[in-house]
C-alpha cells in the first residue's frame, strides 16, 4: 500500500510517500524556524500562514522525488489533532482536497500515534507487539503500552512540563535562542553532568508519571544567585540534561519491570537527544532489551511517521474526505474521527 502522508500539526511542513509503513520512498520537511526565531517561540498565526505557502509545493515536490503521480497513492494521510488549530486546518483541508479529487480513501491520525510508528520506518525488524513506548516531545511525555496498532495505554504521563518544553525553556535561561532543545544537547557535550546536584523527580507510590518544572526551576534559582555566576553554562546544561535523563530511564526501567513487554521504542523530538538515547541504549543492553529508535528525520515532527501510522491502523482511521475536521485538543485515546 502506497500513502501519500501530510503532517502541519506544529510549524513543520510535512510530506512523505511510504510504502507498506516502512519503506519511505520521499520525506520532505520544510521547518519554520527563521520564521520564529525573532519571538523566541512559535507564533500560531505565522505558523499556519507558513504552512499556507509552503503545502501545495511540498506535495508536489514529494511526488516529483518519489517519481509517482497522485492517482498512484492507494490513500492520503493526515494529522487532524492534537495540535494548533489554524496549523491544522491547512492539512487537513488539503488532504481532503486531494482524497476527494483523487478519489482516493483519506485516513485520520492522531499525531500522537504517528510519533508511536516512527520506529517502523526503514528498520531491518520493527518492534515486535506489545512494546513499551516512551514517546517524548516539546508537548507531551509519556509512557505507552502498545498491544496492538489500535490497542494503546498509557502507564503514565507529565504532571506539568513536557521534557522537551523544559528543555526549550532552560536553554532560553542560558542564553541559547530558539529552537532551545537542540543547543542544549550540543553545549552539554562539552560539561561535567555532575557538577550540579539538580533535583530528579520521583513520584509518590507506584506511579509512573513525570514532573519537570521543579526541575526547571532549580535551574532558575541556582542561575540567578551571585555566587554561582562564575560556573559554566556548560556544567549547568550538562547537570540539567542529566537529570531529564535519568528520570527518563528511570521510568522506562520500572514500566518495563511491571508488563510482559517484548521490546521498548523511543519516539518523539526529544528522541534525538544524544544522551537520552545513549543511556537508554546502555540500560537495554545491560538487560538484554531489544530497543528501537528512529532516525533522526523521524524523530522530530514528519510526514512519514503519519502514512506509517495510516498504514498500521488501517480502518479504524478511515474517514469521509467530506466530513472530517481538525481537533487541537484530541486526546490520545482517540483513534480516527468521531465524525
Amino acid at each position: 500500500m502506497l500513502l501519500l502522508g501530510i503532517e502541519t500539526s506544529c510549524d513543520d511542513t510535512a510530506v512523505a510517500i511510504v510504502r507498506d509503513g516502512r519503506d519511505v520512498l520521499a520525506n520532505v520537511s520544510t521547518n519554520q524556524d527563521e520564521f520564529h526565531r525573532a519571538y523566541g517561540g512559535i507564533v500560531p498565526e505565522i505558523a499556519s500562514r507558513a504552512h499556507l505557502a509552503l503545502l501545495s509545493a511540498a506535495v508536489e515536490h514529494t511526488l516529483n522525488r518519489a517519481q509517482i503521480a497522485l492517482d498512484a497513492c492507494d490513500g492520503i494521510a493526515v494529522t487532524y489533532g492534537p495540535g494548533l488549530i489554524g496549523s491544522l486546518l491547512v492539512g487537513v483541508a488539503t488532504a481532503k482536497a486531494f482524497a476527494y479529487a483523487a478519489r482516493r480513501p483519506l485516513y485520520a491520525v492522531n499525531h500522537l500515534h504517528g510519533h508511536l510508528f516512527a520506529p517502523f520506518l526503514s528498520h531491518g525488524e520493527s518492534p515486535p507487539y506489545p512494546f513499551l513506548a516512551l514517546l517524548v516531545s516539546g508537548g507531551h511525555t509519556q509512557l505507552v503500552a502498545v498491544d496492538a496498532p489500535t490497542q494503546l495505554r498509557i502507564l503514565g504521563k507529565t504532571r506539568d512540563d513536557a521534557a522537551g518544553e523544559a528543555f526549550d525553556k532552560t536553554a532560553r535561561l542560558l542564553g541559547l535562542g530558539f529552537p532551545g532543545g537542540p543547543a542544549l544537547d550540543a553545549l552539554a557535550r562539552d560539561g561535567d553532568a555532575r557538577a550540579i546536584a539538580f533535583p530528579r523527580y520521583r513520584p509518590e507510590g507506584d506511579a509512573l508519571d513525570f514532573s519537570f518544572s521543579g526541575l526547571k526551576t532549580s535551574v532558575r534559582y541556582f542561575l540567578e544567585r551571585p555566587e554561582n555566576a562564575a560556573v559554566r553554562r556548560e556544567d549547568v546544561a550538562a547537570s540539567f540534561q542529566a537529570a531529564v535523563v535519568d528520570v527518563l530511564v528511570a521510568r522506562v526501567a520500572a514500566a518495563y519491570a511491571r508488563g510482559s513487554f517484548r521490546a521498548v521504542a523511543l519516539s518523539g523530538g526529544v528522541a534525538a537527544n544524544s544522551s537520552l538515547q545513549s543511556s537508554l541504549r546502555a540500560w537495554a543492553q545491560r538487560n538484554g532489551i531489544e530497543l528501537f529508535v528512529p532516525s533522526l528525520a523521524y524523530c522530530t515532527d514528519n510526514a512519514a511517521m503519519i502514512a506509517a501510522a495510516a498504514e498500521a491502523q488501517g480502518e479504524a482511521v478511515r474517514v469521509d474526505p467530506l466530513h472530517l475536521s481538525a481537533d487541537p485538543n484530541l486526546p490520545f485515546e482517540r483513534i480516527g474521527s468521531a465524525a
